[in-house]
């Protein structure tokens, strides 16, 4: 065998080699972010599409919650957190859309993780193209990949979350728990001085990293000390603010 023809089985060994080991990876990843999805609740599932007050699409990209009041001015794209179904976000956001009129559109990422959905922002801002003005924003590792999309929003709500880019030149609202046993209040606080001055902080007393979905416990939170109705209330609240001084 000539040394060049040596060479080139060495080359298609290697590049062989490396071929499966790349579809293994690859494989592995898809299979691994279909494990352990949390799934929404069935209850507050139910009653969030049973509310008259809004009108729910599911698309193929995100879950849309409409007002049924017809307002189209002010919208939230919602990016869930690393592997909880987008559903689980629903019940949550239901009363921000019919009490605030805000347009709700909770994506569904690619791999049940944001990171690895590398759509840009108007992939859910034109599932609404009457809507005027975009808050975007997420949950967990959510609002982290929301952070990245700000530049193209109005304006940013992070949800038990932190930005790990610099914010310098749109509202920002950060509401996180105080029982949050994944995204601590040291963690918020030591992501502060990557936003604004003028960003709004509120910590919602008794609220775990759960709390902000309706998706059960997760490994390593705290324990909420909050209701369902509550956590609603403070949630729609917050959005409320910032949606009226968008306005």
């Amino acid at each position: 065998m000539t040394p060049s023809r040596r060479r080139r089985r060495v080359l298609a060994w290697v590049f062989g080699i490396l071929g499966a080991l790349v579809i293994v990876v690859v494989v592995g990843l898809v299979v691994w972010s279909q494990v352990g999805v949390m799934a929404a609740e069935p209850e507050p599932l139910a009653a969030a599409r049973a509310d008259e007050r809004v009108t729910i699409t599911d698309d193929s990209a995100a879950i849309i919650i409409e007002p049924s009041s017809g307002s189209r001015e002010v919208g939230l794209v919602y990016i869930p957190g690393a592997k909880v179904d987008p559903w689980a976000y629903a019940a949550k956001l239901v009363d921000v859309a019919a009490d605030d009129d805000i347009t709700v559109v909770i994506t569904k990422p690619w791999l049940n993780l944001a990171f690895f959905d590398l759509r840009p922002l108007d992939a859910f801002t034109s599932l609404a193209p009457d809507v005027s003005t975009w808050i975007v924003g997420g949950h967990s590792l959510g609002g982290v990949r929301a952070c990245t999309l700000a530049a193209d929003a109005d304006a940013l709500a992070l949800f038990a979350s932190y930005c790990a880019n610099e914010i310098t030149d749109r509202p920002v609202l950060s509401l996180s728990g105080s029982n949050d046993g994944l995204t601590t209040p040291d963690d918020v606080a030591g992501a502060r001085d990557l936003l604004p001055a003028d960003a709004e902080f509120i910590q919602i007393d008794g609220a775990a990293h759960s709390s902000f979905g309706d998706y059960g416990l997760q490994d390593g939170d705290g324990d909420p000390a909050i209701s369902d109705a509550d956590m609603t209330a403070a949630l729609t609240a917050g959005l409320a603010e910032l949606a009226d001084s968008l306005r």
